[in-house]
């Protein structure tokens, strides 16, 4: 790769850093093309993006985003990155792709969780399964609206039992001989 090609490298993934709403690396050694190909479009459908990068441009653009320190001379770096990294932009919602990776990394036992960055903080293997285990916002919605619904729909059983039980009392009576 060229140096204007790297600095071009460099600053593309510094602005899908900055855009994105979290960003989660992984190592992706083992999967296959068709796999590939199916964790795409299903990071896809939920409108982000993953894409490879080498690592030395990823930490450039990484410290150049400011979610990583600048190594001094003769200091290691923070995060050390090794192996192939897959980079997960999560542009619409923060885990619902990190939720569906590990999934997938589950299915076919692969993908390794390397880090990620959420909020300008950086976020463990371990802390990114844990998020990746809550519930999406759409089914924390759904939990929402049902316990708002619940006493409502208790008033209502309760004032249909009490009718229910009039018109089987009436209805008892009405069926005796006088």
């Amino acid at each position: 790769m060229k140096k204007q090609e790297k600095i071009f490298e460099v600053e593309n993934l510094t602005q899908k850093i900055k855009d994105a709403k979290s960003v989660v690396l992984i190592d992706y050694r083992g999967l296959k093309a068709n796999q590939t190909v199916t964790l795409r479009s299903q990071i896809k459908k939920a409108g982000d993006e993953l894409q490879v990068a080498k690592n030395t441009l990823l930490a450039r653009a990484l410290v150049k985003a400011k979610l990583l320190p600048e190594a001094k001379k003769g200091e290691d770096q923070v995060l050390k990155l090794e192996g192939p990294t897959l980079v997960l932009f999560a542009k619409a919602d923060e885990f619902a792709s990190l939720k569906s990776l590990a999934t997938f990394g589950k299915a076919n036992e692969l993908l390794a969780l390397k880090a990620g960055f959420l909020e300008g903080k950086i976020l463990s293997k371990e802390e990114l399964l844990k998020l990746a285990a809550l519930p999406t916002k759409d089914q924390l919605r759904a939990i929402l609206v049902s316990l708002l619904a619940q006493p409502q729909q208790r008033l209502v059983y309760g004032l249909n039992y009490n009718l229910q039980k009039l018109v089987i009392i009436l209805k008892k009576v009405s069926e005796k001989p006088n």
